[in-house]
């Protein structure tokens, strides 16, 4: 009789630790990811964060490319449009290829990304209202999901970097000088000057949509380099 007692409050002690064991797993597994190592966050490693966000920046630079060819083939189906206004993120320094990206520093490379991110908020934006006012209800009502999209990756994609940035630091491999850019010196020429607020046209969203490829594309292939340049062993 003895016996059995003794093995079923064994079994219960059991059974109580497998559910403790089974609450601190589900606690860790779900714990927020977030800045500067606070108090009941985690960071994933360096690799995955890169992942993340090369994976995303490939998205975004799809969805703003079929956008942009949408809205060509619907407004300028027989015009070859030659790109002659600047894009309003022209004073920001950026290079050109490949390589000339892999001879910038990690530090440099971290900013020029999160600057080319932070100064889109504004205009995209300014697009998403200008395009709600527009006649061609039928053709915005899908442009406008999409760069709603966009809108809200843009803002994910420059978390994500910051996050990534944070990690670079903590192992030593980004300078602390790195990390939040402030709206005034995101772009060197506000977006108004190249785009009247509330009075967009075909061509100013035409802009806009190339503009915004362009420098999609550059992110994309930015946070490449950075991820091959600062990670071990990748074959790039």
């Amino acid at each position: 009789m003895l016996t059995d007692k003794t093995g079923t409050m064994k079994e219960v002690g059991l059974a109580a630790l497998m559910l403790v064991y089974l609450e601190l797993s589900m606690r860790v597994g779900s714990a927020p990811i977030c800045h500067h190592e606070q108090t009941g966050c985690h960071t994933p490693p360096l690799e995955d964060l890169f992942d993340r966000v090369v994976q995303q920046s490939s998205r975004m630079h799809g969805i703003s490319s079929d956008l942009q060819s949408e809205f060509g083939r619907h407004f300028f189906p027989s015009k070859n449009i030659i790109e002659k206004r600047k894009c309003h993120t022209h004073g920001i320094l950026t290079p050109a290829d490949k390589e000339n990206t892999q001879r910038l520093g990690r530090d440099q490379l971290t900013e020029v990304i999160l600057r080319l991110l932070g100064a889109w908020a504004d205009p995209l934006s300014q697009l998403l209202q200008s395009m709600s006012l527009d006649k061609n209800q039928d053709l915005n009502h899908h442009n406008i999901n999409k760069v709603l999209e966009i809108s809200d990756m843009v803002h994910e994609l420059r978390d994500g970097v910051e996050k990534m940035a944070e990690k670079m630091k903590l192992l030593g491999v980004l300078g602390n000088t790195i990390g939040y850019v402030s709206p005034e010196i995101l772009a060197p020429s506000p977006t108004v000057s190249f785009y009247k607020q509330g009075e967009l046209n075909s061509m100013d969203h035409h802009d806009l949509l190339y503009c915004l490829n362009r420098d999609s594309n550059k992110i994309k292939n930015y946070l490449r380099v950075l991820k091959c340049t600062t990670l071990p062993g990748l074959d790039c």
